[in-house]
């Protein structure tokens, strides 16, 4: 067993924790630290599940339900939170999640592969059109705010359906960059393809998909309820924390629920395997601006809470800096270390801003 998933199998011991923390109300910071923790190793298997029933539905309905549930742990905690009227909170997780999987993961992988291999590659054609896709993301949130912020006396009501409009466009584009990575040009993917296949050539046997079925709905349901947990005690642990509500949803909370997703990618790249691990980076970034984030919208319409695309200006400059930075970058098909260095240092610099950014935007 790795060294990751011992870390995460003793991690699981936070999940009755969390749970006699809340009914004996041991107090809301130790419900929220132990909640964040319990969510780790849940988030892990729910990935690992993932992964053992694409194997046996096939590469078509594999690669759909890869595409679905990459960030599902992210889009169940924001969803309890957009419940919960927490729309700033929602609104700063997904810039965080942009954020921290452009730079955090992807430096990271950067740094510690290019410590172990001199120079890494990986295809090129998909980084620019990763970029491209990230590009339309900083558009599509951008126009909103700008809008409303150029507009006098423009209704809540107006902003909200041009952010409907908008999600509507975006879910059609993660749609077609679906139909693009598993259809159309598949071969360009088939070399992370191809390393997992060689991989799972060790076990002959296919996997059990009722067992691993049923592991993806328990941890999905566990996922839940300790979000409730999570959201529940958030704005008095954090106050108590000295945090505001912007630097835990931008900071915080992307790295609870991608903690798994961030040592698959930096595993892969310490492996040489670059492909696999801007995969994992990149394409959740676009995930979570192409999907997430209108599925979002949608259903804050549905339950009546009032979510568009109106973000914080700040948040906008952050996500813009990111997508430029990380295009810059990723641009040639080429990484070393001092490339997951720069990388890093933007992400210090992010998360130092939005720790000192006062409490009023």
């Amino acid at each position: 067993m790795s060294i990751k998933n011992i870390i995460f199998t003793v991690l699981l011991l936070f999940i009755p924790i969390s749970l006699a923390a809340h009914f004996l109300e041991w107090g809301d910071l130790v419900v929220f630290i132990t909640a964040a923790l319990a969510i780790l190793p849940l988030a892990a298997w729910m990935g690992t599940a993932t992964e053992e029933i694409a194997v046996v539905v096939g590469p078509g309905i594999g690669g759909f339900l890869n595409a679905t549930f990459g960030n599902a742990t992210e889009l169940i905690i924001a969803l309890v939170a957009l419940n919960a009227g927490l729309i700033d909170v929602v609104k700063a997780s997904i810039t965080g999640s942009i954020i921290s999987n452009l730079l955090l993961v992807m430096g990271l992988s950067m740094l510690l592969g290019g410590i172990r291999y001199k120079e890494q590659t990986f295809e090129s054609v998909i980084a620019r059109v990763n970029a491209s896709s990230m590009n339309l993301a900083v558009i599509a949130i951008l126009l909103p705010t700008a809008m409303n912020y150029t507009s006098i006396g423009i209704s809540e009501a107006t902003v909200q359906n041009l952010s409907l409009a908008v999600a509507v466009v975006l879910i059609l584009v993660y749609g077609l960059t679906l139909l693009f990575s598993m259809k159309t040009h598949a071969y360009l993917y088939e070399v992370g393809v191809a390393d997992i296949e060689e991989e799972e050539e060790v076990s002959h046997e296919k996997p059990n998909i009722w067992l691993w079925s049923g592991v993806l709905l328990v941890c999905t349901l566990l996922v839940a309820f300790e979000s409730e947990l999570l959201v529940g005690s958030l704005e008095v642990a954090t106050s108590k924390l000295g945090l505001t509500a912007l630097f835990t949803g931008v900071i915080l909370v992307p790295i609870i629920g991608n903690a798994a997703e961030h040592a698959t990618a930096v595993t892969v790249a310490m492996k040489n395997k670059m492909d696999l691990a801007m995969s994992v980076a990149v394409g959740s970034s676009m995930q979570i601006a192409l999907f997430v984030a209108p599925v979002l919208v949608i259903a804050g319409w549905v339950i009546g809470q009032p979510m568009d695309l109106d973000f914080n200006p700040f948040e906008l400059v952050a996500v813009a800096v990111s997508v430029l930075i990380a295009n810059s970058i990723s641009s040639d098909g080429k990484s070393n270390w001092l490339e997951g260095t720069l990388l890093l240092a933007a992400y210090a610099v992010l998360a130092l801003a939005f720790y000192f950014h006062p409490v009023t935007v």
